[in-house]
């Protein structure tokens, strides 16, 4: 058990940096070679802070945990909006001011409902998740050419940008990107094992890890993006980053997972998880949503965002103990 516990700690830290590593060594690589911020920003640094989870997905399928990949990808939305946007409001309010953001609500939306009625059988099937993947393509393609035609202008870009390394070397660059890209599959493969181990020894199913051990420890760099972005009142890329990393677990992180191995979904995950995926969803929608001006997400709405995620965890775990 205490090595279980060592490996899902050290996979954890070992994850989150590799993570950061690989975001930024891509990053400062891309921009060495002349492509716009823009499109730097809305690819490699909005996808990468959803890479541990797309890596987490693929290495337990291909262990044959695909379950764990289900959790992960249901239980980081929730613990994104709960816990992450709760947290960063709490510290600092937020101010949804993007165009572009406003145009992410509604495609997160049809993405979740999407996604729930490929799950609606019980069932993720290889062709399902060629879908959602496929569906990552389409939906990085839009956000590429809605910035474009958005213009430098726009207060998330500008911000994408600012997180994007101008003065490291190409040789430097080329160096973070390889370290990230063997240590991501590495500290993924120690924190897999840690988590089933511990599920197998209490009886626990590698979902229930997912949606709770595993969502908490690979949305940490969503958490930490987020309420950094938040005290350098960079308001829209921290709530950016929660939006982007929910579709993209949902695209990607299911994708990968079902691509590798057929998912039996087990019951509880659409009668109680989607449900509480779907409410958090449609609460920051309310909470953010204006048809004039900004939105905004006040201390108090962070309050409440993550009392409900403090609520459905212990749901969740006095279901799996009782």
């Amino acid at each position: 058990m205490l090595i279980a516990l060592i490996q899902i700690i050290g996979g954890f830290i070992l994850l989150v940096w590799a993570a950061d590593r690989l975001v930024a060594g891509a990053a400062a690589s891309a921009s060495n070679l002349g492509i716009s911020p823009l499109v730097i920003g809305l690819t490699v640094v909005g996808i990468g802070t959803s890479a541990p989870e797309m890596v987490v997905s693929a290495i337990a399928a291909l262990q044959g945990n695909p379950g764990l990949a289900v959790g992960n990808a249901i239980g980081s939305n929730i613990t994104n909006i709960g816990l992450v946007l709760g947290i960063t409001a709490l510290i600092y309010p937020l101010t949804v001011e993007s165009g572009l953001l406003r145009k992410e609500f509604p495609i997160l939306l049809f993405i979740m409902i999407m996604a729930t009625l490929l799950m609606w059988d019980g069932v993720l099937t290889q062709v399902d998740g060629y879908m959602l993947l496929t569906g990552l393509i389409v939906l990085l393609t839009y956000m590429v050419i809605v910035g474009m035609e958005r213009g430098e202008s726009d207060p998330l870009i500008q911000e994408y940008a600012a997180e994007i390394p101008r003065d490291m070397p190409m040789k430097t660059a080329i160096y973070w990107l390889v370290i990230g890209l063997i240590l991501l599959p590495t500290s993924s493969a120690f924190l897999v094992e840690g988590a089933v181990t511990i599920a197998s020894t209490y009886g626990i199913s590698d979902t229930v890890i997912g949606l709770t051990i595993v969502a908490f420890g690979t949305s940490l760099p969503e958490l930490a993006a987020s309420i950094s972005s938040a005290l350098k009142h960079e308001d829209d890329i921290a709530i950016g980053n929660v939006i982007g990393s929910n579709m993209f677990n949902l695209l990607g992180v299911l994708g990968i997972g079902a691509a590798i191995t057929p998912i039996t979904l087990e019951s509880f995950v659409l009668t109680r998880d989607v449900i509480a995926m779907f409410g958090l969803t449609l609460l920051l929608f309310a909470l953010a949503w204006r048809l004039k001006g900004a939105g905004r997400i006040s201390r108090i709405a962070g309050f409440v965002l993550l009392v409900l995620y403090l609520t459905y965890s212990s749901v969740v775990v006095w279901q799996t103990l009782a």
